[in-house]
């Protein structure tokens, strides 16, 4: 075996040294690097977050959820590594949060704020990648489009169950018991 084979950097310890600033993935055995996102993808997360994150995560609403934004998750160890824009996970499936960055237990829910830069990735790389891994729902939020999808789990298969536009009412499965307006996701 050659030197130059031995010293090359593990993908994983190449996602590490990314720049800060960059947010980094392992998928299908190939590094993904990207900048952070943009004001549009960072207020729609940020207005998940407080409807999703609160009513189910939090405060006065049906609770049981750990909802965190970019958890780095490892389906594989080191070898496949997903960072979702948000994740939630059922307490009873993940009693306990992580004390370090790195997430192990397969999440419930996902979600994808797509970008021109991330659209083809998220929805052709990574949604096939958390079905694969049994992720049960996932949503596509287009702050551009502005759209919502949610998808089901169903037999190894996305099902979309849910197409949401401008300021439709969101109730979609798994946070199907409380409702809020999807144009709060647009400012």
């Amino acid at each position: 075996m050659s030197t130059a084979l031995l010293l090359q950097p593990s993908l994983y310890e190449q996602l590490c040294d990314l720049p800060e600033g960059t947010t980094g993935e392992i998928l299908n055995g190939q590094l993904h690097a990207q900048p952070r996102p943009s004001g549009r993808h960072g207020l729609a997360e940020g207005a998940l977050s407080a409807h999703v994150g609160g009513k189910y995560g939090f405060r006065g609403g049906p609770g049981g959820w750990w909802i965190i934004p970019e958890p780095e998750i490892h389906f594989v160890r080191d070898t496949e590594v997903a960072v979702p824009d948000l994740a939630g996970w059922r307490r009873e499936r993940m009693p306990k949060v992580p004390d370090g960055h790195r997430f192990e237990v397969v999440p419930d829910w996902v979600c994808e704020i797509l970008s021109p830069s991330t659209l083809r990735k998220d929805r052709f790389i990574k949604l096939p990648l958390y079905a694969k891994y049994g992720v049960g729902h996932a949503w596509l939020v287009d702050p551009e489009a502005r759209t919502l999808e949610g998808f089901e789990l169903r037999q190894g298969f996305w099902a979309l169950i849910a197409t949401l536009k401008d300021d439709d009412p969101v109730r979609v499965p798994p946070f199907d018991a409380v409702e809020f307006p999807l144009g709060d996701l647009w400012g």
